[in-house]
């Protein structure tokens, strides 16, 4: 996974409450088996018009088929962000459109596991603070940037404003050096044989002799 310290980017305002996993990406957009391409799928019941069940073309009502939010790479959004199913596609396919980051009050649990597993950070802020950063990105957003500072844990909007937000260290572990939860644990591989070294010592019984 590629390492997030700083990024600065486009806020994308989707002030919504309860998106949840279906709404960011369908289950008949989930047709491949890799986890390139689900972009073309991000939201995609409302990114475009249908005629029948197929796709007639982009909705330019919404906000990411908007050319001011072209190249967008921060949401910004409600309550109980990512709530629904599981599933790891939509957090696949908001990799892969080219976000970085999902700011929100609240996200669903599972939904948080899944960003911190695959490279895409979700912050939670204040309802007030984040009305702020889409107050102040809205007149021109590819000008009025936010910066979001992982290490300090901070995000600075256009004007000056400074938001602190909280984030479980482990997930702020793997996101600053790019890891997911295998090479995360893999750090204490020195730690891990030196434990099982021992405990064989204490409880050789507890292992198979080839083991």
């Amino acid at each position: 996974m590629e390492a997030i310290t700083l990024h600065k980017g486009i806020c994308a305002p989707l002030p919504v409450d309860n998106v949840d996993t279906d709404q960011i990406i369908p289950s008949r957009e989930m047709n491949r088996v890799s986890k390139q391409g689900l972009g073309a799928g991000l939201f995609a019941g409302s990114r475009y018009v249908y005629d029948g069940m197929n796709k007639a073309g982009p909705n330019e009502d919404f906000v990411l088929n908007k050319p001011e939010y072209a190249g967008a790479s921060i949401l910004l959004s409600g309550k109980n962000f990512g709530c629904g199913s599981s599933r790891e596609h939509a957090v696949w396919a908001l990799h892969d459109y080219g976000m970085k980051a999902v700011v929100a009050e609240s996200f669903g649990r599972i939904f948080r596991i899944n960003c911190a597993r695959n490279g895409l950070l979700a912050i939670e802020l204040a309802a007030a603070e984040i009305a702020t950063l889409m107050e102040q990105t809205r007149l021109d957003p590819q000008s009025e940037r936010v910066l979001i500072d992982l290490d300090l844990r901070q995000i600075h909007a256009p004007r000056g404003d400074i938001f602190d937000f909280a984030i479980d260290e482990s997930d702020r572990g793997m996101l600053l050096k790019g890891l997911d939860y295998i090479d995360y644990t893999l750090q204490y591989a020195a730690d891990i044989d030196a434990f099982k070294n021992e405990d064989r010592i204490r409880r050789p019984w507890a292992y198979l002799q080839d083991d």
